[in-house]
């Protein structure tokens, strides 16, 4: 199953997106979270070493927010629980199916997130993310079971798992060769080379587990 890390821009108006940019050196660890059609709910926590006090302030003052609690507030960590009127950011992953690993970090304004799941529901995501205008970057994409077994460099491995993402191996494909450069940020015919090494890499070692090779 892929296994993608990606950086996600909170958008203009989401409150933990606006808060965590006015507290731009605080790290924002969102331990849990869910989502319905009207309301978001979490557990938030915060380092002492930072201005506690001044974030759960803007917290309880931005127009989004239904109610915060402090549940631990400690000698190196904060602990509180949170209610938003507007929760944008987990929407995306509810409509399309993708399970969030907890916890996850924000930090100015960027979500670190980690997912596992196939890759039709990846390409959801995609989708869903664009319908909410929120923009993000695939860091890297992989899958676990290739990363044990196949006979791929890591750079092969990002560059097939991406073509997989983005639906380039889908029936007709939604994806071409371009997109994946692109998603990729790198020139169309190094994408070329290295997918069809990548490709004949794990055809092979298809094959020869499958014992499809003469002798």
């Amino acid at each position: 199953m892929p296994r993608a890390e990606l950086t996600v821009t909170v958008p203009e108006g989401v409150w933990i997106g606006d808060v965590s940019r006015r507290f731009a050196a605080d790290t924002f660890r969102v331990l849990t979270a869910f989502a319905d059609e009207e309301t978001g709910v979490g557990l938030l926590e915060l380092d002492e070493g930072g201005d506690p006090d001044a974030i759960r302030d803007a917290m309880t003052a931005h127009e989004t927010i239904r109610g915060v609690t402090t549940l631990y507030d400690g000698d190196e960590d904060v602990l509180l629980q949170f209610e938003t009127a507007d929760p944008v950011l987990l929407l995306p992953l509810r409509e399309s199916g993708v399970p969030l690993e907890f916890p996850f970090e924000i930090r100015d304004g960027a979500a670190t997130w980690t997912l596992r799941a196939p890759s039709e529901r990846l390409g959801a995501l995609r989708d869903q993310f664009s319908a909410f205008g929120i923009d993000f970057t695939l860091e890297r994409i992989g899958d676990e079971r290739y990363e044990r077994d196949a006979p791929l460099t890591e750079r092969q491995r990002d560059v097939l798992a991406t073509a997989v993402a983005v639906g380039y191996y889908e029936t007709p494909r939604d994806a071409t060769l371009t997109d994946v450069a692109d998603e990729l940020g790198i020139a169309k015919s190094t994408c070329s080379e290295t997918l069809h090494r990548a490709e004949a890499a794990v055809i092979t070692e298809f094959a020869e587990r499958a014992d499809l090779l003469a002798d």
